[in-house]
């Protein structure tokens, strides 16, 4: 059953990874870098300190800062447990994958980039929901972010989807965290 899915997972791996153009890979490369998403991380932080004031703005950067630390290490923690090789620099499957010089290190089970921007994403979602109903669009963020780890061949769909799971979990667990936090200090809006 594992080897199965295993092998399903490589297969779909190399398809998806060969529907890639060399017209697209600086396009994906970008996508791939935490810094371009710079502007929608600020736009995000405005629309929080907009919708809750200073105090509770600050609060909630802060938290956010404490998800990304947690969610980055739990990712470490699970990648150094199962030690799963990235696709990038598997024998036997990286001659099947279209050739990039960016080649990250470390291993591949599950996605940092799918988990943490799932995670935050879904955070974020059910803190502005109420607010904001176009914060739903936000989950293209995650998508797009995890997709292009595929296009490059450097995580397996298996590691996204199931860092898509995890950040789907963490972001609600930390989102109730935040509630019962938030509760317990009353912070108000300014």
């Amino acid at each position: 059953m594992i080897e199965n899915i295993i092998q399903k997972d490589k297969e779909l791996l190399i398809y998806l990874n060969n529907l890639g153009s060399e017209q697209w890979d600086s396009f994906w490369l970008t996508i791939t870098n935490q810094f371009t998403w710079t502007p929608l991380f600020a736009f995000v932080l405005f629309l929080v300190f907009k919708q809750f004031g200073w105090k509770k703005g600050i609060f909630t950067v802060l938290f956010i800062a404490v998800i990304v630390a947690f969610s980055d290490q739990f990712t470490n923690l699970i990648k150094n447990t199962t030690e799963r090789i990235r696709p990038c620099n598997t024998e036997g499957l990286k001659e099947y994958l279209r050739d990039f010089t960016y080649k990250p290190r470390g291993y591949s089970f599950w996605s940092g980039h799918a988990s943490l921007s799932t995670t935050i994403t879904t955070f974020m979602i059910l803190l502005l929901r109420k607010h904001i109903r176009l914060i739903y669009l936000m989950i293209l963020f995650p998508l797009i972010f995890g997709y292009s780890r595929i296009y490059l061949g450097v995580h397996f769909p298996v590691d996204v989807t199931t860092g898509y799971v995890s950040g789907v979990i963490l972001g609600a667990l930390f989102y109730f965290g935040y509630l019962a936090l938030e509760k317990r200090i009353r912070l108000g809006k300014e």
